[in-house]
């Protein structure tokens, strides 16, 4: 497919005159949102419009001519030269449109009408949503020339380690039992085994060097599909197996506790309309950064682009069509099965996806609708259980695993409820969707009790769900803070849900996830360790979050004890407590130097220091350096964090940040923010042209950094 994702023009408001390509427009490339937003107190009708984009082309060679949104929020109607060729009404899944009747020599012009209202007509709306929607044309769009024939789907299945089933489809003009020639290629393209017979039938072909596709090696390779010499489909995938059973994921015959986290797909100020560099980016923090094993994306299917990413770094995925809570009348229930087959056939080659989620979020029961959305859900896609997320106990349970909002933990009770008092079928595999979130809503601000009982939390429900040993997985609420519908959020309209910040800044609780992977070493303290945020300045229980074997502290350098008892007894790596009575001083004693080293195989792999200091520095971590400009613009997300003398935030620090761009990049958001909890982030974007850029960053009182960035073509 050739990308299509420059030179577009945008107008917030759709006129036919628009549509002929009359009237003013501003350029703009995509991803495109139709309107900015502040980070706080966004109102939710600003980018309900219904907006128009268009694009000149000329047509390269072929004879047939298709166009491709990867996605348009939310209701997209396409015309070429004019000419309606079809409406798409959900912005979660993508929309092709054969354009080759419209099509014309030299000059065309495709324009799409887009309507980004909350219309109640089509899911998810009808009713009040816990999340911003947003709109625009805010995934890429690709322009497809093909010949007369063609093979319009590859499916590949593996039933086991060693053999791939693939299901060709040809294009309707293309004989439906033509042959097709199967090969399937390593990561360096060379080709492990090849069979050929027609399209009309399932091929199987066994490949006995396969290597699996698992967390720890996330082996892909390529299926390609050869239509005699008119067309060639090429499709990633990994040679695994998963099964639910009543105990458990089992993941290749081993099983897999799905440890994760919720991720909606917005951004600060640009909402949907991110670059594929930063989906990549959240992949690679649930895994690296968090140690998860699973991420389920809430609460509609997410960009390629993430779900290639969790593919190349062994993250499995909990995927589920759009909707949120209301289901609507039977023409509302026609375009939600509609999202399901959709959902199923775009995404059903990432060996990453695990499940689908067939059930409106946190829907009532209506067994005659989720009978039909399971059932498209395994006529495409037979090698996948489903599951539906509910917040209901003893629900009906017509998909393969029964999913469960387990809100019951407040703090003082078990983590999580016991599977038989929740589920109707024991025989049927079971997991945690969502926990925690609204329940303690914690600001990267707030103070260290709140701070370090949020992190306490969320590690006492995984705990409470790996103790039976029946609960499959456990995804928690949620990766990060996002805006919301006044409802749903603090005063600012932010729900203050995450582990991380907005900005992917980590609170304390993402350390818990952090510890709970080996590769890296992990030590965070569950306090400043100041007496002046304790009431009568008594330092209350500390949490240690650590993967290692045990942390011994210091005081002064003098060794005071060494922890490595844990409550958390199910975890691979529980927070260890520290008592109070262990830090008792007097006023006046000479300042403090607590000095906490985590201990592994007898060696020391990382020290903490906490003491009292006033010297501040802006440290910050962009995404990346190199921006790459080329079929549209890149982006950059730069974390930023006020620290002291040691390294950590300073989280009672409220500064202003201010930014300015040089060179061959443009800021995306305001010029000036207030650091919360210490901490804040801005983007940058490319502007078309290769060369140097830099970005440079000044918070009053604080040496001024300057961060430089190549952009390449």
């Amino acid at each position: 497919m050739i990308p299509f994702s420059n030179g577009w023009e945008f107008a917030p408001q759709w006129t036919e005159a628009f549509a002929r390509g009359e009237g003013p427009a501003e350029a703009v490339r995509l991803p495109h949102t139709v309107k900015e937003l502040p980070l706080h107190q966004v109102d939710e009708k600003s980018y309900q419009m219904i907006s128009g984009y268009r694009k000149r082309f000329t047509l390269p060679e072929g004879k047939r001519f298709f166009l491709q949104l990867d996605g348009a929020a939310h209701i997209a109607t396409v015309y070429v030269n004019g000419k309606e060729l079809g409406t798409h009404p959900t912005g979660y899944t993508a929309f092709r449109v054969e354009f080759t009747d419209a099509a014309v020599p030299g000059e065309n012009l495709v324009a799409v009408k887009l309507d980004s209202t909350e219309n109640p007509a089509v899911p998810p709306f009808g009713f009040v949503i816990d999340y911003l929607t947003y709109g625009g044309l805010y995934r890429p769009v690709w322009l497809e020339a093909k010949g007369e024939n063609m093979i319009s789907d590859v499916f590949v299945q593996t039933p086991d380690l060693h053999t791939a089933q693939v299901a060709v489809t040809l294009d309707q003009k293309a004989a439906k039992d033509d042959t097709v020639i199967v090969r399937i290629l390593d990561k360096d393209g060379k080709a492990l085994a090849e069979t050929a017979g027609s399209a009309a039938r399932e091929l199987r072909i066994s490949v006995p060097d396969a290597q699996p596709w698992d967390l720890e090696h996330p082996n892909l390779y390529t299926c390609e599909v050869s239509l005699r010499d008119e067309d060639v489909k090429r499709v990633p995938f990994g040679f695994r197996t998963v099964k639910f059973k009543a105990d458990g994921c089992y993941l290749n015959g081993k099983k897999t506790y799905l440890r994760g986290l919720n991720r909606h797909q917005s951004y600060p100020y640009v909402g949907y309309a991110a670059s594929d560099s930063l989906q990549v980016e959240d992949a690679r923090m649930l895994k690296e950064e968090l140690g998860c094993t699973a991420v389920r994306t809430s609460h509609y299917p997410q960009s390629q682009a993430f779900i290639d990413a969790c593919d190349r770094l062994g993250l499995l995925v909990f995927t589920e069509f759009p909707g949120w809570q209301h289901i609507g009348d039977e023409s509302w229930k026609l375009q939600a099965i509609q999202n399901v087959k959709e959902m199923v056939l775009q995404y059903r080659n990432h060996p990453s996806i695990v499940l689908w989620g067939v059930r409106i979020n946190e829907s009532l029961d209506d067994d005659e609708f989720y009978i039909r959305t399971n059932a498209a859900a395994h006529a495409l896609d037979p090698s996948r259980p489903t599951s539906g997320v509910r917040y209901l106990q003893k629900s009906s349970l017509l998909e393969d695993v029964y999913a469960f909002n387990d809100f019951s933990h407040t703090g003082d009770n078990p983590g999580a409820l016991p599977k038989a008092e929740v589920t109707p079928d024991m025989s049927k595999a079971f997991l945690i969707s969502e926990n925690n979130g609204h329940m303690f809503p914690t600001k990267s601000f707030d103070n260290w009790a709140r701070r370090q009982e949020h992190a306490l939390r969320h590690a006492r429900v995984h705990n409470d769900a790996l103790a039976d040993g029946q609960h499959a997985g456990c995804f928690s609420w949620c990766m990060f803070d996002y805006p919301t519908h006044k409802d749903f959020g603090s005063g600012d309209r932010i729900c203050y849900h995450g582990v991380m910040d907005a900005f992917r800044n980590p609170k304390l609780a993402a350390s818990f996830y952090a510890s709970q992977q080996d590769e890296t070493p992990v030590l965070e303290i569950g306090s400043s360790m100041d007496i002046g945020d304790y009431p009568a300045s008594v330092i209350g229980d500390v949490w240690l979050f650590t993967n290692a074997d045990s942390v011994k502290l210091y005081k002064n350098d003098q060794f005071v004890a060494e922890f490595s008892d844990t409550p958390f007894k199910n975890l691979p790596h529980g927070p260890m407590p520290m008592q109070a009575e262990t830090f008792l001083s007097g006023w006046g004693d000479r300042v403090t130097e607590w000095r906490f080293d985590a201990i592994r195989n007898g060696q020391v792999v990382k020290s903490v220091i906490r003491a009292a200091n006033s010297e501040l520095k802006l440290e910050v971590i962009p995404s990346s350096t190199t921006l790459t400009e080329g079929d549209t613009y890149d982006m950059a997300a730069v974390r930023i964090r006020i620290v002291d003398k040691w390294g950590h935030t300073a989280p009672f620090v409220q500064l202003p940040l201010l930014f300015e761009v040089s060179g061959a990049a443009k800021l995306v958001g305001p010029a000036v923010i207030t650091a919360e909890g210490g901490m804040g982030g801005t983007y940058i974007r490319t502007a078309g042209e290769a060369g140097k850029a830099g970005l440079t960053i000044r918070c009053p009182g604080l040496k001024t950094l300057q961060i430089a960035f190549d952009v390449i073509k």
